[in-house]
């Protein structure tokens, strides 16, 4: 799940000022951690020791209140609103990526996705989103191909994934939706050549740059298996302690 994170740290300054270019500066003063993050740890939290998803959830975000959710999910996390809201948007997907780790098989990966996804995003789309980037991790770290991966998600959620990026970056704006924003940070994947290039062209197609880029760079991360050293120890220098034992942790458990 590293890779997501740096993914959401480094396009968290170009969430609002899209980029439409591989050409920045990685990390700089303005790059932190959003609310990407602390949920994918919380996840990563429920899953290491066994934990109901909505409640640790629920606890991380009202630790760290201010990391950008969005309206509804703030109402929820405040228990003003009860039980999930129907939600399609992509927060189910940007927070799934330790599900794509922890578990071995497809069936319990596509129910534990759901699982994690529904207190909120139940919504079919928000699951299939969730599912679908769990489904791609999977995939991508037990050594399938970019192209076994592209027909078996493409197979299994109906996404359009022929479509090439730089027909989509002139055009391609803020979306939130997993329909409008899980099949480009999948393409942006299958496009990438290394994991760095992961998270720079996640960027350079612009719209929900930090979410794009978490969601890629965690697919990017299963399958390249390297994260350059600089970029881990930058993305740490953002991170609470509690965030960088948990990843610790998740990663002695299931990376091995």
């Amino acid at each position: 799940m590293l890779g997501a994170i740096i993914g959401d740290i480094i396009g968290s300054r170009f969430e609002k000022h899209n980029i439409k270019s591989k050409q920045f500066e990685l990390f700089t003063r303005g790059s932190k951690f959003t609310d990407d993050t602390v949920l994918t740890v919380a996840v990563a939290d429920a899953i290491l020791n066994n934990h109901d998803y909505e409640k640790t959830i629920k606890n991380y975000a009202r630790r760290y209140p201010f990391a950008g959710y969005g309206g509804t999910f703030k109402k929820w996390m405040l228990g003003i609103i009860k039980g999930p809201y129907n939600s399609w948007g992509n927060g189910s997907a940007m927070r799934v990526s330790p599900v794509g780790f922890a578990f071995e098989s497809i069936e319990t990966l596509l129910a534990q996705a759901q699982k994690s996804a529904f207190i909120t995003h139940n919504h079919p789309e928000g699951i299939a989103g969730a599912q679908a980037i769990a489904i791609a991790i999977y995939l991508a770290r037990t050594g399938k191909s970019k192209n076994d991966i592209k027909e078996q998600i493409e197979k299994m959620f109906h996404y359009d994934l022929s479509r090439n990026l730089d027909s989509i970056r002139e055009h391609y704006v803020f979306d939130v939706s997993c329909r409008g924003s899980v099949p480009e940070s999948i393409l942006v994947f299958l496009e990438s050549t290394d994991f760095e290039d992961a998270i720079r062209t996640a960027i350079s197609i612009g719209g929900d740059s930090d979410t794009i880029a978490c969601m890629a760079g965690g697919i990017a991360q299963a399958y390249y298996r390297e994260i350059p050293r600089n970029m881990i120890d930058q993305a740490y220098a953002k991170l609470p302690l509690k965030f960088i034992q948990i990843i610790e942790l998740f990663n002695s458990k299931y990376l091995q």
